[in-house]
């Protein structure tokens, strides 16, 4: 179907031929048997190289279409993902003490978030197998990006989603047409139900980590990254976690683009959890391979899993890196949401902000040094959850008659200025 050569287990190392598994290994189970996809990188890059990109026109993310599990762009998917921008901050850079500092926003993707990367790789997986149905377990932000593109493919997309998940991406579910149902209970209770139902029904399952396929869009964004900053990365890129696939996916790209022949290092990468939802940032302290399932509670709803079911490739892509990983409050998290808008005029929703509260504490704790060149991953809008904007704004606005006299009235008590 695709262009990789083989899968591996995370855990046993076992080796599939490309089309033998579609999910996990069968001998490890979901929750340590996650796979990896394999291409022949030399090959592909000669085939794309710094050179061919610079005279690409494709202005997205299936530009990179050779080292991606597709044989082609389905037309039909017509939303164009990725190639989000990369901006770069020098005075807020400098207010850090950091050499370059830029903000890649992907909440300017289609469906407002990171997401569509995976989304549209899965979708487009499951048309050039003959699949009818596609489903997910989501907080959110997966669940509407496959709705939209499924709803673009004409599939079917059944969601199951936590019945606390924000109502603007409840809204987005419905109107992309899905059938969403929520779960009176907690996300990782959802990817459970999901998971089983779609084995059970033969429905192509969009749950990343799961299913290894859907990494490869996530890795788009770290080609871009290598791409945009001219084939010379960063020092450093700072991630927000969940369930472990954006981290581990931005790994598998920079590792692909350095096998590629694209750039001769990759960078150091730093997880960011909520301290309320924070399995991995604990299995990293103790020096675990695996994480342990526990707690999940946090304001940052896309980031709010217990347990992170990439949690093997994600802790492995931290050390590889020769990175961290950290935990910071939702006091911090809002903060980081203020400071990104006011400083960088990126409007991120929570968890897409809690990569930047990372940054400001890794920085104040001395963690990153004066002069590194660094990328904070914003992965989502921040009209995803209204609420949590809300709550972070310290100014409320204020009331006033229509009159020039209550403007000048306003003036004249000093809150103008």
């Amino acid at each position: 179907m695709g262009r990789e050569e083989f899968l591996t287990c995370d855990s046993c190392g076992k080796r599939f031929p490309s089309g033998e598994v579609e999910l996990t290994c069968p001998a490890c189970g979901p929750w340590l048997g996650t796979l990896t996809v394999h291409f022949d990188c030399a090959r592909v890059g000669r085939e794309l190289s710094p050179a061919t990109l610079a005279g690409r026109s494709e202005p997205s993310h299936w530009r990179y279409l050779e080292i991606l599990p597709v044989a082609e762009r389905p037309a039909c998917l017509h939303p164009r993902v990725g190639m989000t921008p990369l901006y770069e901050l020098p005075a807020l850079a400098r207010a850090l003490g950091l050499g370059r500092l830029w903000v890649k926003d992907d909440g300017l993707n289609p469906s407002a978030s990171f997401k569509d990367r995976a989304s549209s790789v899965g979708v487009a997986r499951a048309l050039l197998g003959g699949r009818e149905v596609i489903t997910a377990a989501s907080t959110g932000n997966a669940a509407s990006s496959l709705s939209l593109f499924a709803a673009c493919a004409g599939l079917r997309a059944v969601i199951f989603v936590p019945e606390t998940a924000p109502q603007a991406k409840v809204a987005q579910l419905l109107m992309f047409g899905a059938e969403v149902l929520m779960v009176r209970g907690s996300y990782d209770q959802a990817f459970d139900l999901c998971l089983e139902t779609a084995v059970a029904q033969g429905w192509y399952c969009r749950n990343t980590a799961v299913n290894p396929y859907l990494g490869e869009g996530k890795k788009t964004a770290a080609l871009e990254i290598v791409e945009q900053l001219g084939f010379e990365p960063p020092d450093a890129v700072v991630v927000s976690v969940g369930d472990g696939c954006i981290l581990s996916g931005t790994w598998k790209g920079f590792s692909d683009a350095q096998a590629m022949g694209w750039c001769g290092r990759r960078p150091r990468l730093l997880g960011v959890q909520a301290r309320g939802a924070s399995p991995l940032v604990a299995a990293f302290e103790r020096g675990e391979r695996a994480a342990t399932p526990g707690p999940a509670q946090t304001l940052a709803d896309s980031i709010c899993v217990g347990a992170p079911r990439d949690h093997l490739k994600a802790l492995r892509a931290v050390r590889d890196s020769g990175g961290a990983m950290l935990a910071v409050e939702d006091e911090e998290i809002l903060g980081a949401m203020r400071r990104l808008a006011r400083e960088a005029g990126v409007f991120a929703e929570p968890a897409g902000a809690t990569a930047f509260a990372g940054l400001l504490r890794l920085r104040a704790e001395g963690r990153l040094g004066r002069g590194e060149r660094v990328v904070v991953l914003v992965t989502g809008n921040g009209l995803k959850d209204v609420a949590s904007a809300i709550r972070a704004v310290e100014r409320k606005p204020t009331r006033i008659e229509p009159t020039s006299a209550a403007v000048a009235a306003w003036l004249a008590g000093g809150q103008g200025r």
